[in-house]
């Protein structure tokens, strides 16, 4: 049988074109609650973990006040204020249909929470290709490999059918520490060199290269 039966996708920087729109909102966050704003690498490395992670990777330990602060503005400037585009990648669609009209199940595993995908679902009317699907307010965040642990135990697939599709080092790492084959995108947060020092086992450079690669080795 094929390892490739179940393909879990990474969201931001995976299959919508996001990461711009979290840097600046992340950037202007801090620079209205009077945190030194992190640089543009900084940022992209903290996406893909969960949201109060992150926060502490780049600014330390807040108090308990700062803290909630950021969260609530960081939240409003993603959703609302931050104006800078965040449309799924061009060839996201078609890629997921092929997937799954030659009967690859597929899956998300996002460091969003479940609003937040629920929202982006709601709006890009993507749900449809997604059956099942772990946030990060509903597992352990990423590296840890819990998210992909569920997803295959809810689905029915085992490690060696498995497939994880992400941008960044963390979705690398998770994939790695579940045992799933891990395949990197670098249309996102971090380059070929990174994904592959964090154990990607192959790369695309566009989701039609990863379909057409999951394609072949299905045959």
């Amino acid at each position: 049988m094929s390892k490739f039966q179940f393909v879990v996708f990474d969201w931001d920087g995976t299959l919508m074109d996001s990461i711009g729109r979290i840097v600046s909102s992340m950037q202007r966050t801090a620079e209205h609650v009077g945190l030194a704003v992190p640089s543009e690498q900084a940022t992209k490395d903290i996406i893909g973990l969960s949201l109060e992670p992150a926060i502490e990777r780049l600014f330390g330990v807040l108090d308990s006040q700062k803290k909630q602060t950021f969260l609530e503005r960081y939240k409003d400037e993603y959703v609302t204020l931050n104006t800078v585009a965040s449309p799924m990648f061009d060839d996201a669609v078609n890629s997921l249909e092929a997937l799954r009209s030659s009967n690859v199940q597929l899956g998300v595993a996002t460091g969003k929470a479940r609003r937040g995908l629920d929202r982006v679902w709601q709006e890009t009317n993507m749900a449809q290709f997604f059956p099942y699907s772990r946030c990060a307010n509903e597992s352990k965040g990423k590296p840890n490999p819990d998210m992909l642990i569920e997803l295959m135990h809810e689905a029915g697939y085992s490690p060696d059918n498995t497939v994880m599709v992400g941008d960044s080092i963390h979705d690398m790492k998770m994939a790695s520490a579940a045992g799933v084959f891990p395949i990197g995108v670098t249309m996102g947060a971090h380059r070929a060199d990174q994904l592959k020092a964090a154990g990607a086992e192959y790369i695309a450079s566009s989701l039609t290269e990863l379909s057409n690669f999951i394609l072949k080795e299905r045959l």
